[in-house]
């Protein structure tokens, strides 16, 4: 995997965002799945695109549980499509400990996620968050929507 770029604006051309906030706790993370896939549902995007933004953000949401947790704050996952990509958003309210991918051990239970998102997504990075924390991405290349159009 590549560096990580840190780069704020992608340029995409957008439709409206979906965006939640969830209290920063393990249990949240398949809330936020079950959330974001009724939503790519609603906007027509076929079952293998809505597996990989599943999947991608499930990877991010738990890496902001897990190490961008602060004592009382949430973190938000924020969703936005076109016709030909999307681009998942995971913020959280640590700017100290940024993410990087590691080499995972055979026998280690952890420690792949970030190349799982390198290897399914076309492009990733993170930029920090103002007054506090980081916003991890990775953009998506998707499929034509399957039958509809965005609410």
């Amino acid at each position: 995997m590549g560096p990580m770029t840190t780069h704020d604006s992608l340029d995409l051309q957008t439709t409206e965002p979906w965006s939640q906030q969830y209290p920063s706790s393990p249990r949240s993370v398949p809330r936020a799945r079950r959330e974001l896939r009724k939503m790519l549902e609603r906007w027509g995007h076929g079952a293998e695109d809505i597996d990989r933004v599943l999947l991608v953000s499930s990877e991010l949401a738990t890496n902001a549980v897990r190490h961008g947790r602060q004592r009382d704050c949430r973190f938000e996952v924020r969703v936005t499509t076109t016709g030909t990509d999307c681009l998942i958003e995971v913020s959280d309210a640590s700017s100290v400990r940024l993410p990087r991918a590691v080499t995972a051990a055979s026998d280690d239970e952890s420690g792949r996620g970030l190349v799982l998102v390198a290897a399914l997504t076309k492009d990733m990075g993170h930029h920090l968050r103002d007054p506090i924390g980081k916003t991890v991405w990775a953009r998506l290349e998707l499929h034509t929507p399957e039958g509809g159009s965005h609410d």
